[in-house]
């Protein structure tokens, strides 16, 4: 069986010295916000092109924190994309501000800039624009149109480390960007982990706060914060790793680059194939009308598949309040998509492989 990620094969370079690191910071007596987490901090800003970054518990706090700083009104509207994971909205309810859902590009499966503005009132607040896939999001219409209505954009790279858009990388572009370090993301930890990168000082400082109780001085907190820091040791894993993103990155490219010349099977939808080289394939996502028969056809040829996300979030038990909403573009795509293997370990001829077997699907069925 071919995996569809064995975390252990993509750690293995890197044990001894994440080893090293989980030592150094065992024996250094300081687990929370000391020197590793600085120096991650500075690294990831300085990889991804901001000014600043903050480390913290995990993407989803990312997201809150951000939206928590800049202190929109209870019941102000953030537009959010309809083709997403939970984890870019939960943050919007959390804080009592309203999701409103904008419907994907078919090609891209990302939110529609042209479908943004007609969802714009004058309670919107906020964008978020979330990398799904590992492809950045259509950066320059978003901004232009939160310039023009005066709102703020904030993105969920959780799945773009190293995704590019115009030469920039992902951090870099919206008001503030939030981090996944997930142990399945493209830079992993070891366990949750999250960051929030930003060009404005003020929010990053506010953001600083926020994460350790509302305060900078111990025991004088200027806000009503939250505990969400990211701990010594998992800043440590995740220096060792940094350097080798875009190398991992690199080979990403590639496996994605054979998959999307060489796989061709009547009715299956390919990713977009106009960024090989910007974009960061976190997965690889293809579309099938018949996509229970494609993954048990793989899967008893022994290729492990994964579907992200089986079901949109307006159909979740948690929304069901937007149940009533006729997002069309957003379910087909549900009902269609399934990810390939595609990550730095798979061998060339793993690869060959899946391809092969993508291919035979239609003599099979």
């Amino acid at each position: 069986m071919i995996p569809f990620l064995d975390l252990n094969q993509v750690n293995a370079p890197y044990l001894k010295a994440v080893e090293e690191a989980c030592t150094r910071v065992i024996r250094s007596g300081w687990y929370i916000l000391g020197n590793e987490l600085k120096a991650f901090e500075n690294a990831f800003a300085a990889y991804c092109g901001a000014e600043h970054c903050v480390g913290v518990a995990n993407g989803l706090d990312a997201i809150t924190l951000i939206l928590k700083a800049y202190e929109f009104e209870g019941g102000s509207e953030v537009i959010v994309p309809a083709n997403t994971y939970i984890a870019s909205v939960l943050p919007v309810s959390y804080l009592h501000l309203k999701p409103v859902f904008v419907e994907p590009d078919p090609y891209t499966m990302l939110i529609d800039p042209d479908l943004i503005e007609e969802s714009i009132t004058e309670r919107t607040k906020a964008i978020t624009a979330v990398d799904l896939y590992g492809r950045s999001c259509e950066m320059d219409a978003i901004m232009q149109l939160a310039s023009k209505y005066d709102l703020k954009v904030i993105t969920d790279a959780a799945q773009g480390h190293g995704a590019i858009y115009n030469s920039k990388k992902a951090g870099s572009i919206a008001d503030a960007t939030a981090f996944s370090f997930y142990p399945t993301k493209n830079l992993g930890a070891f366990g949750d982990a999250g960051a929030v990168t930003t060009n404005d000082a003020e929010l990053a400082e506010k953001i600083r706060n926020l994460r350790n109780y509302g305060s900078v001085v111990r025991y004088k907190n200027d806000y009503q914060g939250v505990n969400s820091r990211l701990d010594e040791m998992q800043a440590a894993i995740l220096n060792v790793k940094l350097p080798f993103l875009d190398m991992e990155n690199k080979r990403r490219r590639e496996i994605a680059n054979r998959y999307l010349t060489e796989i061709k099977v009547k009715e299956l939808v390919l990713p977009p194939n106009d960024r090989i080289n910007e974009d960061a394939w976190h997965l690889f996502v293809i579309r099938h009308p018949r996509r229970a028969d494609l993954t048990t056809y793989l899967e008893s040829k022994g290729v492990q598949t994964n579907v992200h996300y089986p079901l949109p979030i307006h159909k979740q038990q948690a929304y069901q309040e937007f149940g009533h909403l006729e997002l069309p573009i957003t379910e087909q795509i549900h009902r269609e998509v399934v990810s390939l293997p595609l990550n730095p370990v798979l061998s060339d001829d793993e690869i060959s492989y899946i391809i092969h077997t993508v291919n035979q699907f239609d003599y099979q069925t």
